[in-house]
């Protein structure tokens, strides 16, 4: 009985420390679009975008609220810089991580020893730029539409690819085209239940065999920073 409820306790744990990391995430998103075009998320596409992202995870109205008051206080000094970060895990694989910080050193330092202990390195900025495509990534609540008007609808604002499961769908548009495509879904009152930027690997690095957990492994301790948004890699795990 003892052990059962201990594994419960763990599950639980993790279960609040991924939401709390969530939360912390979405809250420097915030913070950044207020600091880069304003609290009012009518004219903020950014915002928008990352107050309905924090919705998706479930993070509490008012500390969405919050987030965006403090951000727009004058009394608020704290200020993130977005800093990302390109190297090499172990088996060749490609890693970008996104991060917001208010210390980049502390984060520079970070970062390049989780990569170290792996056996990777830490590369210059723009290094991996040939591996990665950054891309807008809509999911979209497509029940009671027809798809394959939606598709054609949508393809005069950057509409990319579209992939449908049941009644989701997810669609891809050019980084440059994300701000006219969350527009067009806007003005057809689609429910877009997340919206962010990616960096999709355009070449992969095979990986198998225990090799894989060892880049997952990697992956989810670069995560538990608290100054990583995100991480990107062009693993393609084989038999």
């Amino acid at each position: 009985m003892g052990r059962i409820f201990e594994k419960r306790k763990h599950k639980m744990f993790a279960r609040y420390d991924r939401m709390a990391k969530m939360f912390t995430k979405f809250g420097k998103e915030i913070a950044m679009a207020v600091k880069q075009s304003g609290p009012d998320p009518d004219t903020n596409g950014r915002l928008r975008a990352a107050i309905q992202n924090a919705k998706g995870v479930n993070m509490p109205k008012d500390r969405i609220d919050a987030a965006i008051k403090r951000a727009s206080s004058k009394d608020n000094k704290e200020d993130f810089e977005e800093v990302v970060y390109e190297g090499y895990g172990p088996h060749a694989v490609a890693i970008v991580i996104e991060t917001a910080t208010n210390n980049p050193t502390r984060t520079v330092a970070n970062v390049r020893a989780y990569l170290n202990r792996a056996g990777g390195a830490l590369g210059k900025t723009g290094s991996l730029d040939f591996i990665f495509s950054r891309k807008g990534v809509f999911t979209l609540d497509i029940k009671g539409y027809d798809v394959e008007t939606l598709e054609l609808e949508l393809i005069d604002s950057g509409l990319e690819e579209i992939e449908v499961e049941g009644e989701e769908a997810i669609i891809t548009t050019a980084f440059e085209d994300f701000s006219r495509m969350q527009k067009a879904l806007e003005e057809r009152s689609i429910n877009v239940t997340n919206a962010e930027l990616q960096r999709i690997p355009t070449s992969f690095a095979e990986v198998s065999g225990d090799a894989i957990q060892e880049i997952h492994d990697l992956v989810e301790k670069i995560e538990q920073d608290d100054d990583v948004q995100a991480v990107f890699i062009n693993m393609k795990e084989t038999d």
